[in-house]
C-alpha cells in the first residue's frame, strides 16, 4: 500500500520538490535515473543533491539501486507528492482529508477547496506494470512502458473522457489534473455494492444505470468494466465512475465489452433481488443500448 504523502508535504521545501522532478525528468530515458545527471536534471549543486536524496531516501519518495553506476527512481509516494504540490500552487485543493476507497488500481481521498472534492491517485503498474492490460488504450501502442507512464497516462484518459461525459451522463464531475492524479466532486449516497434497495426500487434503480450506460453508448463510450462496484446510489439518483479503461464505441471490441457490461450488472441485480428482478436477456439489453431503443428492463424480459 502506498503511503499517503499529504501528512509530511508541510516538511517538503522547494528544492526537494526540484530534486523530485529532476528524477521524473530523468526517467523519460531510463527506469533508473543515473545519481551524475540529477544536478543537471534538478538544477540543485551536486552538494544539494546529495543531502535531497538522504532525506527523499528517508521519507521513501525515492529508490536507490547500485547498477553499472548508482541509480534512482521515484516511488509512487514521491510521483504523488509531485501531484499534490502542483494541485494545491493552483489552488485547487487547500485541504487533504481521510480516504474514501483504496484499491488494487487507485487511492481516493477526501480533499477540500471551495467544498469538499474526491482526488483520485492512479495506481495502474504499481505492482508490476508489465501486467497491465495491454488492450487498454492508453498501453496498446507501447511495447515498454513505466508505472509512471502508465498511471499518468491512465489519469488524463479518465479526466478527458469525465469531461466529455459531463453533465449529460451522470459522472463525477471533473475539476483538475496533474501527473497520474485527477480531482472531482465528491459523489453523494453509496456503493450499490453495499446499498440496500427496497423492493420496489430495484427495477428502477437497474433502469437508471442502464440508462447511463445508454447515455454514455451515445456520447462515444462503452465503459467496459460495469460492476456494482463502479455505481454511487443516492437520493438524487445513481452516479458511474472509474472510467479509465473506457473504450470508444467504434472500438473493435465494443459490442463484446456492452454485452459484458450489461451481462455484469443485471446477473448482479439477479443474484441480489432475485424476487424483484424478471429474467431479463442481457444481450437484448445491450442492442437496445446500442441502437438507442432502451427503456425499461421490463420492456425487454423474457
Amino acid at each position: 500500500m502506498v503511503r499517503n504523502v499529504a501528512d509530511f508535504m508541510p516538511e517538503l521545501e522547494r528544492d526537494d520538490f526540484y530534486l523530485l522532478s529532476g528524477v521524473e525528468q530523468g526517467m523519460r530515458f531510463s527506469e533508473w535515473v543515473n545519481r551524475g545527471k540529477l544536478p543537471e536534471f534538478s538544477g540543485l549543486s551536486p552538494e544539494n543533491v546529495d543531502y535531497r536524496l538522504e532525506e527523499a531516501l528517508k521519507r521513501g519518495l525515492v529508490e536507490k539501486k547500485t547498477l553499472q553506476y548508482e541509480g534512482y527512481t521515484l516511488q509512487f509516494e514521491g510521483y504523488d507528492a509531485l501531484a499534490l504540490r502542483a494541485l494545491a500552487e493552483r489552488e485547487t485543493i487547500s485541504e487533504f482529508g481521510s480516504p474514501l476507497g483504496v484499491g488494487k488500481e487507485s487511492d481516493v481521498y477526501e480533499v477540500k477547496s471551495y467544498k469538499p472534492l474526491a482526488l483520485k491517485y492512479h495506481r495502474e503498474g504499481y505492482t508490476n506494470f508489465r501486467a497491465v492490460d495491454k488492450e487498454r488504450d492508453y498501453t496498446s501502442d507501447n511495447d515498454h512502458v513505466s508505472w509512471m507512464y502508465t498511471a499518468r497516462k491512465a489519469a488524463e484518459r479518465e479526466l478527458e473522457i469525465l469531461e466529455e461525459l459531463y453533465p449529460e451522463v451522470s459522472v463525477p464531475r471533473p475539476i483538475d489534473g496533474n501527473r497520474h492524479a485527477i480531482v472531482m466532486e465528491k459523489m453523494a449516497g453509496v456503493e450499490l455494492s453495499r446499498a440496500k434497495l427496497e423492493d420496489e426500487q430495484v427495477v428502477g434503480v437497474l433502469d437508471l444505470i442502464l440508462r447511463e450506460m445508454a447515455g454514455a453508448y451515445d456520447a462515444g463510450y462503452v465503459h467496459a468494466d460495469m460492476s456494482e462496484y463502479n455505481v454511487f446510489v443516492g437520493e438524487e439518483g445513481v452516479t458511474v465512475f472509474d472510467w479509465p479503461q473506457a473504450v470508444p464505441t467504434d472500438h473493435d471490441h465494443a459490442a463484446e465489452f456492452l454485452a459484458r457490461d450489461a451481462e455484469n450488472l443485471i446477473g448482479y441485480f439477479s443474484r441480489k433481488y432475485p424476487q424483484s428482478v424478471p429474467e431479463i436477456d442481457a444481450e437484448r439489453v445491450a442492442n437496445a443500448i446500442s441502437e438507442g431503443s432502451f427503456e425499461s428492463v421490463r420492456a425487454l424480459a423474457r
